[in-house]
């Protein structure tokens, strides 16, 4: 068990060692140039913690790049996690994920420590070096730095996160007799590294406390290898044995007819299938390792709340987390 969370009761039920539990992916349909949607999205995320899903996750976009396309949930997303903290009591609140290097560290642990608080303990911190190069020059940050910058932000955030009063001295984080408050409500909060974030594979086993990846293609049983080679990649370099977790997503459209197959789309971004695929796609998961699935429902063509129904009544009993 992850020795830095053992107490952490939101954790140790959304990554459970050899199974595997769902969330759901903000934004739930695709931005298109006004907000008065997502407006009246809070309803279907209530709909979503009271179902029982395990998580919800949104991603951090600060720019609109049209290279791109994609503007991830909209709202900024600590911003939108302080709303949803109040609005929601059971559901983990995660990110997916702070593009570190475009953070100061100081602000960073102000505000997450503050959802976390808010939220009685239910942040989940995905963390990521970042890949849109505008990005970078636009915050006037170094892209062929953003691995350096991505461990020191990282480093830092854990200390500011961990100690009271810390003495630091690095390039981004200067502090003595001073303290930044609140602290979360653990020791730090849970932070799951996204992809390789320009760090080596035993840094990221060393030093996260979970491992987000892309699954890869998903349409076949035999596209579940690479990622389960993956897996089990990460947790052999993972020191003295102990647990952390695997996590992955993939973006749906869920078909009414239960038994659709398996089909990609938008050159296999989004998936479209019925309930049985996608179920048989997640035990598959399970077997190799992953510990946690974000879906995303944003493509879809179906209804929201009837989509999050069928989710919640048919596949989420298969892979309900337990409080412990």
């Amino acid at each position: 068990m992850n020795t830095s969370f053992t107490t952490h009761s939101v954790f140790n039920r959304v990554f459970r060692p050899g199974k595997l539990t769902l969330g759901i992916f903000l934004p739930l349909r695709v931005y298109e140039s006004y907000t008065e949607p997502l407006h009246q999205h809070l309803k279907y995320i209530q709909q979503i913690d009271r179902s029982g899903f395990d998580a919800l996750w949104v991603r951090d976009i600060p720019v609109y790049d049209p290279n791109f396309r994609d503007v991830g949930q909209v709202y900024d997303p600590l911003t939108y996690l302080a709303y949803l903290a109040g609005q929601t009591e059971q559901v983990a609140l995660g990110t997916a994920s702070i593009v570190l290097p475009l953070q100061h560290p100081i602000a960073l642990a102000k505000a997450t420590a503050s959802i976390d608080q808010l939220a009685n303990g239910r942040l989940l911190l995905g963390v990521g070096s970042g890949d849109r190069y505008a990005e970078f020059p636009a915050f006037g940050k170094s892209f062929e730095r953003r691995g350096e910058l991505f461990r020191e932000v990282f480093q830092d955030l854990q200390t500011l996160h961990r100690i009271d009063t810390p003495k630091m001295n690095s390039s981004l984080t200067q502090m003595q007799d001073l303290n930044v408050v609140p602290k979360p409500i653990h020791q730090g909060v849970p932070m799951l590294v996204t992809g390789a974030s320009q760090q080596s594979l035993d840094w990221i086993a060393t030093h996260a406390d979970g491992w987000i990846t892309y699954p890869g293609p998903t349409t076949t049983k035999e596209d579940t290898l690479g990622l389960k080679q993956k897996i089990a990649a990460f947790r052999n370099l993972i020191p003295q044995g102990e647990f952390k977790p695997h996590m992955t997503n993939e973006w749906i459209e869920l078909d009414e007819d239960p038994h659709f197959p398996r089909t990609p789309l938008r050159g296999g971004f989004v998936l479209k299938t019925g309930r049985y695929g996608l179920l048989e796609l997640l035990h598959q998961w399970e077997e190799i390792g992953v510990n946690h699935a974000a879906l995303g429902i944003q493509f879809g063509k179906r209804d929201i709340g009837e989509t999050l129904a069928e989710l919640a009544q048919e596949v989420l009993p298969y892979f309900k987390g337990e409080n412990v």
